[in-house]
């Protein structure tokens, strides 16, 4: 009830500054009977009549008009600030007491009576005609209407990054993105080869194998915004790994680590996707946006891939191989069915994901890692479901954190070697969690960087990723 007396008074007082500009402005009224000097109108006559002292009155008069006109502009623009300063607190946004306001607990000026034109005129002497200046707004206010509405974009710019990286922006029609992504595997596996003698004793071959793998990808991605409702997206990735391979027991002895290092690079799985937004942001309810999307194996795929033997046994059996090239890709078209939501609480923001990866079977030449024989096959990589939560913070129109969990589950994948049944590959299956921090920082009106470090909270997940990027929005 306070906010809306607040602001009626607002409006009445502006209507009295408006009208008094409008005495102020016609000097044929009441200022014409009530000069500050006290002169009365002259009426023009012939040039032999023209007294210096009512010269002088006339512009004293004109001279008061100017002020008082100044005057009323700089109250007109005084009122304007107050009114938008009220607006935004009804919006949820309190304005800083150190902005220009008055101070806590001081009548609001609008709720004092305004004093006539006429009134204030006559209470100022004439004054030598100086050039006037125009007033500069207030600190923290907007003076025009155009400053309030570029003040109201750069509020809900760091809400945009959150978004834009959550889901998709539709208030703008391109898009330019490019990313760098690092990820850090570290993987150790116990191999028994051999028996248990008496259920206790083992009598065999000790092997521990170790693989580290780095993987850096760069991804360049191409959004753009066909109406306000989608926004068809261009993910091209290009990967370069490393992996290490060590194995333990190399020639028969315990002791003895036989160590291996492979490289691959080239361009990874394209992905083909369109965001389109069900639901916009409500008071209730938050943003949803289902997102569609086809990836296809443009990458090199792990089958058939050339394998170097490093050791063999006396008998011909491999001991130690490590594959030529490390692939790009998976190698079997992919369809993703997804979902994400964003509500905005100021000063947090809240967003969720879920989806839905569906693989399709595809046919190799081969598809075992011996080098010494060819078994040509059929491959169903297993379905996968992944899902997130989390909450970001808009510190300021720049900056903002955001704090999330995300897990994709991969249910076992399958292999069919050629006249042969559908197989399951034991330990395919993979539970990848995940816990992320994120930094966004708007560089520029077009221009944000994004940082992420991700955290894994499984064996199956990276050690953990760094994650740098730069869209360009237009």
């Amino acid at each position: 009830m306070t906010m809306d007396r607040n602001m009626q008074l607002q409006a009445r007082a502006l209507a009295l500054a408006i009208a008094g500009g409008l005495v102020a402005a016609f000097p044929g009224g009441v200022l014409a009977q009530q000069s500050p000097t006290g002169a009365q109108p002259v009426s023009p006559g012939t040039d032999g009549d023209i007294d210096p002292a009512e010269v002088r009155a006339l512009l004293g008069q004109l001279e008061s008009l100017k002020q008082s006109y100044a005057q009323e502009v700089r109250r007109l623009r005084e009122l304007d600030m107050q009114v938008q300063a009220l607006q935004a607190k009804l919006e949820g946004r309190s304005m800083p007491a150190s902005a220009g306001g008055p101070p806590p607990g001081a009548t609001p000026a609008t709720a004092r009576p305004a004093p006539s034109a006429a009134s204030r005129v006559a209470s100022q002497p004439a004054q030598p005609s100086q050039p006037t200046q125009p007033s500069q707004p207030q600190e923290g206010y907007a003076s025009t209407a155009t400053e309030a509405r570029e003040a109201q974009e750069a509020a809900r710019r760091s809400v945009d990054d959150v978004k834009q990286q959550q889901a998709a922006l539709f208030n703008r029609r391109l898009t330019l993105e490019n990313s760098i992504a690092y990820n850090r595997y570290d993987r150790k596996q116990l191999t028994l080869t051999g028996f248990l003698a008496l259920d206790a004793i083992f009598l065999g071959n000790i092997a521990i194998e170790n693989v580290e793998s780095d993987t850096l990808t760069h991804n360049f991605a191409l959004r753009y915004g066909l109406n306000p409702r989608l926004t068809l997206n261009l993910d091209v990735p290009y990967i370069a790994r490393k992996t290490v391979y060590q194995k333990g027991g190399a020639g028969g002895s315990a002791a003895a680590i036989a160590q291996e290092d492979t490289t691959g690079h080239g361009l990874g799985d394209v992905t083909f996707s369109g965001n389109y937004r069900l639901i916009a942001e409500r008071e209730r309810w938050p943003e949803t946006v289902l997102t569609l999307g086809v990836t296809a194996p443009t990458g090199r795929e792990p089958y058939g891939i050339s394998w170097d033997v490093l050791e063999r046994d006396d008998d011909g059996f491999i001991r130690f191989a490590v594959p030529e090239k490390e692939p790009t890709g998976n190698g079997v078209w992919q369809a993703n069915l997804g979902v994400s939501m964003v509500k905005t609480t100021d000063p947090a923001i809240l967003f969720a994901n879920a989806g839905y990866i569906h693989s399709v079977e595809a046919s190799f030449d081969d598809l075992d890692n011996n080098p010494d024989t060819t078994n040509p096959g059929d491959v169903q990589l297993g379905r996968s479901v992944y899902f997130g939560a989390g909450v970001a913070f808009a510190f300021n129109e720049r900056t903002s954190l955001s704090i999330s969990v995300s897990d994709k589950l991969s249910a076992r994948a399958r292999t069919r070697y050629e006249g042969q049944e559908w197989l399951k590959v034991i330990g395919s299956d993979a539970n990848a969690a995940m816990f992320n921090l994120g930094v966004t920082y708007a560089l520029n009106q077009n221009t944000t960087l994004v940082s992420q470090l991700g955290i894994g909270l499984t064996p199956d997940a990276p050690d953990f990723s760094l994650v740098f990027k730069v869209p360009y929005m237009l």
